[in-house]
Order: C-alpha cells, then structure tokens, then sequence
C-alpha cells in the first residue's frame, strides 16, 4: 500500500486518485505525513502556499516555485520541458504525454508514451494531468488510464 498527498484547493484531484483506486481494488492511502508520494496542485502552485519540506516523490506543476527535498521530482503542465504534458485536444479527448522515463514510487520505470484520457467539460487541462500522473507514479499502467476520465 502507497501513502500519497494531494495538496490542492478543491480540485477534486484526490478524490479522483481514490476513487480510481478503489473501482480497480486497488490500495493507497492518504498520509499527511511523509507520504511515498506528494502531488501539488495548480492552484496551490499558483498560490504559492506552504508545502512540506521533505517528500520521496513529487508530482508538481512545472511553473511551481516551491522549494523542497525530493528524491525524485516529476513536473506537469503545458510546456515542452514538463515531465507530463499535453501533445494535442480533439473535442474531449485530450492527449498526455511523458515526455521522459519516470519511476514509480515503487521503483517501476515507466517509458515515454502518449495516452488518451476524457476531459469532461468545465474541467481544467492542469488537473486532469495531475491526476493521471500520480496515478501513475502510484503504479498504475497507463493501459488502464487510457479514455479514462478521471475528474
């Protein structure tokens, strides 16, 4: 079982992270201290509030200015140099990419790929990317992520 944080502003991305979880059954656990894996959302970033110091594994927006020791730091966004990114938008379907390798907290390295996932209307591009990558640095194949919507 992997202990994660989500620190967000009503986003809805951990919520989504578990219940993705638990449809599967599969186990993870929210921690509010020392978890495997800490993922920032874009509106905490923006808003530049207070983070943990210390993490294993951060998933974090690549504009985000917060400073903290991380064994491993995954970015997401918009930009080509984000870990995770978006390649292109049809309609609904919006396209993730790993743009690089990336290891799981749980040491699996996972290659670079595009993936399909469903962006429901009214949900921001930003979110759905941090969802879905800490769904997959929580080990989850991006087989199953694909056409998912996960917000």
């Amino acid at each position: 079982m992997e202990l994660f944080q989500v620190i967000e502003d009503g986003e809805g991305i951990e919520r989504a992270i578990l219940q993705f979880l638990g449809d599967r059954g599969r186990e993870a656990s929210v921690s509010r201290c020392h978890p495997s894996l800490l993922v920032v959302s874009p509106q905490v970033a923006e808003r530049g509030l207070s983070l943990p110091r210390r993490c294993r594994t951060v998933l974090l927006p690549g504009e985000c200015p917060a400073r903290l020791q991380a064994a491993s730091a995954v970015s997401y966004g918009l930009s080509p140099r984000d870990s995770l990114t978006v390649s292109s938008r049809e309609g609904t379907t919006l396209w993730a990419a790993l743009q690089r390798e990336v290891v799981t907290v749980t040491g699996q390295v996972v290659e670079r790929q595009e993936f399909p996932l469903t962006l429901p209307p009214g949900t921001g591009e930003l979110p759905l990317l941090a969802a879905a990558g800490a769904l997959v640095l929580l080990g989850v194949p991006v087989s199953e992520l694909e056409g998912s919507a996960l917000l």
